[in-house]
């Protein structure tokens, strides 16, 4: 374990943020509109959501770079601006955190197919090697969302060559008993992959609510000993009016935390539809 997790983790658990694209869409943030361009258009706002994350107990905030990568950023027309958004969503971030938190790069995936040949390793490896730099004044890596196994893996081998710490964190939603990636990978095959790749830390986030992420992070905390991270969206999506609604409120989220402690999880927070008073809630429930 490297000295800075050691750090964070001597205390016990680790409270980590929330969701970013929803707070940035209840600011004004417009459908289909890149959310990582704000760094640069609206860093205000973008600054006052990681602030509000910190106020809130977060020992641990992401960037506003989940989508930040050449690739996905092409879509937008904005590749040449990599490097710049960033490295502004760190300098936004670490302004927030202050000392009283610590900054995680946030990197998702590209949205293409690797099996599908919509990309090359070497290109989806350059892409995560090129965004995990210009993300090197953070803390730490987060990869993060990934429903690819051998996307993640190239995604951890990419960003290691920065020498940070690096957290994978998967998303288990699909199959009979939704506790598979969408490209049918277990917690156990990912844990297993995953280390051998070099990640510094294994989780799970987005796809399910705290009902469904408990068994996961059980059997993740079996497979590995690496410390585990475990960031569940606030219940299942409803389509209502044509809006999506997450009916968990921050109390029936934080009244599981206890389940996660004691399956073993190491890095806790929420993913989407949570906001900073559920992780209050999450920081008041596990007395941190």
């Amino acid at each position: 374990m490297t000295s800075l997790l050691a750090q964070l983790l001597s205390p016990g658990p680790v409270i980590t943020d929330g969701a970013w694209g929803t707070q940035l869409q209840a600011m004004g943030l417009p459908a289909g509109e890149c959310p990582d361009l704000w760094n640069l258009t609206n860093p205000d706002r973008v600054r006052q959501v990681a602030q509000s994350y910190v106020d809130a107990g977060s020992k641990v905030i992401l960037t506003n770079t989940f989508r930040s990568n050449r690739i996905t950023l092409a879509g937008h027309g904005l590749a040449d601006r990599v490097v710049e958004i960033n490295r502004v969503g760190v300098e936004i971030s670490r302004a927030a955190a202050g000392t009283h938190a610590k900054v995680f790069g946030s990197i998702g995936p590209t949205g293409k197919m690797l099996m599908m040949g919509e990309v090359t390793e070497e290109e989806v490896f350059g892409a995560f090697a090129e965004q995990a730099a210009a993300l090197g004044t953070s803390d730490a890596l987060v990869i993060e969302t990934m429903t690819d196994l051998e996307e993640a893996r190239i995604a951890v081998r990419a960003a290691k060559t920065i020498g940070l710490p690096v957290v994978v964190s998967m998303v288990f939603d699909s199959g009979k008993a939704r506790d598979r990636t969408m490209m049918g990978s277990t917690p156990e095959q990912a844990a297993e992959t995953l280390a051998e790749a070099g990640a510094d830390v294994i989780g799970a986030n987005c796809g399910l609510g705290m009902d469904g992420y408990i068994p996961i992070a059980k059997r993740l905390r079996a497979a590995t000993a690496l410390p585990i991270w475990i960031k569940p969206n606030a219940g299942l999506p409803e389509l209502v009016d044509g809006h999506i609604v997450y009916r968990t409120t921050p109390a029936e989220f934080a009244h599981q935390a206890q389940a996660l402690r004691e399956a073993g999880v190491a890095f806790v927070g929420g993913c989407c539809g949570t906001s900073p008073e559920f992780i209050y809630a999450l920081r008041t429930a596990l007395r941190l």
